[in-house]
């Protein structure tokens, strides 16, 4: 299958890591990873912010860019950005855009996928060959939970990471506070929440905090962090593409 993958704009700024291990990762299953270099921002921040006409040229860049024939679908490490071009575009498509583009966009976003929906779903692999031997919990984020709706699946490909130890998270459907510019703009209850969820990682005991969204993640890694809590947070797609690696021969 030939897969485009979209970087989105924290994975290209602060996390590459989560972005190349999930080329890393599908290259692996045997997929050809294809980069469209023109890529952009999805324009989530622009219409949850109230500057949905701003947010056009951004929603005409991603689907000039993904709309290849020769793509058969597209990935992201996010959540977020996958419900933003599902439901999102498709809003200022149809209210500043042309009938062109909002065919293109519907094209587009019928073959967009979070990681561990088109792994699941699409490629219906659950072990990835992976190994991680480190406890870890899991925090589903609100729009992987609750906008694309992608259930257990990232719980069922860590289930099947050789030696993980995979520890529930007590309310883990709770939000971790981050929510982009609402923890700018409404700091104090942010900040409450964080704290929650930060409370619940600490009872799990786990090594590892890791989610789908990169966004969550720094919001939640920051706050355990400023705690020197101990618990690191790590992208699933990191788990994801993790293998042993062969023991090396020793030469004299």
């Amino acid at each position: 299958m030939r897969i485009a993958l979209f970087a989105t704009c924290l994975g290209d700024t602060l996390f590459p890591e989560a972005v190349q291990a999930t080329a890393v990762l599908l290259a692996r299953l045997g997929h050809d990873v294809v980069f469209p270099p023109g890529q952009t921002c999805c324009g989530q921040m622009h219409v949850n912010t109230g500057y949905q006409r701003d947010a056009l040229p951004l929603v005409e860049n991603f689907a000039g860019e993904f709309g290849d024939s020769s793509i058969d679908a597209v990935v992201a490490p996010s959540g977020s950005c996958v419900g933003s071009i599902r439901h999102q575009h498709e809003i200022v498509a149809s209210r500043y855009g042309r009938p062109a583009l909002r065919e293109r966009v519907d094209l587009v976003s019928g073959k967009t996928y979070e990681l561990s929906e088109l792994l699941v779903d699409v490629l219906g692999v659950v072990d990835v060959g992976a190994w991680f031997p480190h406890r870890v919990t899991y925090h589903p984020t609100c729009h992987s939970l609750r906008m694309i709706r992608v259930g257990d699946k990232p719980l069922r490909l860590l289930r099947a990471v050789r030696d993980l130890d995979l520890v529930a998270l007590p309310d883990a459907e709770s939000c971790c506070g981050f929510g982009g510019t609402f923890a700018l703009k409404n700091a104090e209850t942010s900040t409450a929440m964080l704290g929650d969820k930060i409370r619940n990682v600490a009872e799990t005991d786990a090594e590892y905090c890791t989610a789908g969204d990169s966004s969550c993640l720094m919001h939640i890694g920051g706050g355990m962090s400023r705690l020197r809590m101990g618990t690191r947070t790590i992208h699933l797609a990191q788990i994801l593409a993790s293998v042993r690696e062969p023991a090396r021969a020793v030469t004299r």
